[in-house]
């Protein structure tokens, strides 16, 4: 499903990170944990498009990414890859529905709107459609994340430090939602995090070290 070769990143001449081949099907988990400044974000946004690598080939089923102009790619991005990130990027103006539609109207021109609602009852946010994600919780908001990030079933999701600020509960509770869901939606899953209390929830794991 996704799969890389080879992958370098340069910041500046002094700052180059390489990175281990990664090779991650549908509806498999992939946990990348490391230290800071080893690179975990970074790579997630090589993964996502959101970067372009200094070398080396990432490939999405049968797509090269790195190939992709930068007009193909959001396109591509918007249709196959879901994106969870630490900071939510919400549209402030808009509620939890709207928000979610969105996502769909901007990769495909058409809001689904039904798929929006289920997807939120699915995560039982139900009763939050309706609200600014301002006044949601911050576990509220990730789960919001999350179906933001599903509403166009990506073949590809990436989760970027998706329990860092949650209490225990909620931090386990937003990691069973993101493997129930990547398997129901047959997506490859990875999770950047240095969230210890991950570590002995998924057993395919990568260290950057």
């Amino acid at each position: 499903m996704i799969y890389t070769k080879d992958l370098k990143f340069s910041f500046n001449e002094k700052t180059t990170f390489a990175f281990p081949n990664i090779s991650n099907e549908a509806s498999q988990t992939l946990l990348i944990t490391g230290n800071s400044g080893k690179g975990k974000t970074t790579l997630l946004h090589l993964l996502g498009g959101l970067l372009r690598p200094k070398s080396g080939s990432i490939s999405i089923e049968d797509t090269s990414i790195s190939s992709l102009s930068e007009k193909e790619l959001d396109r591509f991005r918007g249709r196959n890859i879901g994106l969870v990130l630490q900071q939510s990027h919400f549209v402030a103006s808009l509620n939890v529905l709207e928000n979610v539609v969105l996502a769909s109207w901007l990769a495909t021109g058409k809001k689904a709107t039904e798929k929006a609602k289920s997807l939120l009852k699915q995560l039982d946010l139900e009763d939050q459609m309706y609200k600014l994600p301002s006044n949601l919780s911050v576990g509220q908001q990730q789960r919001v994340s999350i179906a933001r990030a599903l509403i166009n079933e990506p073949k590809l999701l990436l989760a970027d430090e998706p329990t860092s600020s949650l209490d225990d509960e909620n931090a386990f509770k937003v990691a069973d939602l993101l493997a129930k869901l990547s398997k129901e939606y047959n997506a490859a899953l990875i999770i950047v995090t240095h969230d210890q209390r991950l570590k002995d929830k998924f057993s395919n794991q990568l260290n950057l070290n």
